[in-house]
């Protein structure tokens, strides 16, 4: 893999993205992976709360509706949790109504399927990179 240049592949900031679509998912991970993040990629929102070594990670990639709960949901239990990261939502059905109930979540942007895929990876870059650097 081709990691940019001023990216050490130690010192790579942690993303999760979570999306039930295998296709998309996938793809995802890989447009992250190649910009020079550790993606770690989940299927749904409960594996990814399960898993305890998500709350390190700087920001969070979240598809809304998925088959257990939903991006907003996934968010306000990583919260309870404790992490205090980025997020943003990805959605096929965006609104008003949705985007402002993100908004009051805590996501930082809402973002409409079909991706551009380099707006998601400016906006991972401006919000995961310069925690890593503080």
């Amino acid at each position: 893999m081709d990691i940019p240049l001023g990216v050490l592949a130690n010192d790579k900031t942690r993303i999760l993205l979570v999306e039930d679509e295998p296709g998309v998912r996938r793809s995802l991970q890989l447009l992250l992976q190649a910009n020079g993040f550790d993606v770690r990629a989940y299927a749904t929102g409960t594996t990814l709360l399960a898993d305890q070594s998500a709350l390190d990670a700087t920001c969070l990639v979240a598809d809304y509706r998925m088959s257990d709960c939903d991006g907003i949901e996934t968010l306000r239990q990583l919260r309870e949790k404790g992490w205090s990261g980025h997020a943003l939502l990805i959605t096929a059905f965006p609104s008003a109504d949705l985007t402002a109930r993100a908004r009051q979540a805590g996501f930082d942007a809402v973002f409409e399927k079909p991706l551009r895929q380099h707006i998601l990876v400016r906006a991972v870059e401006r919000l995961a990179r310069p925690a890593a650097e503080g």
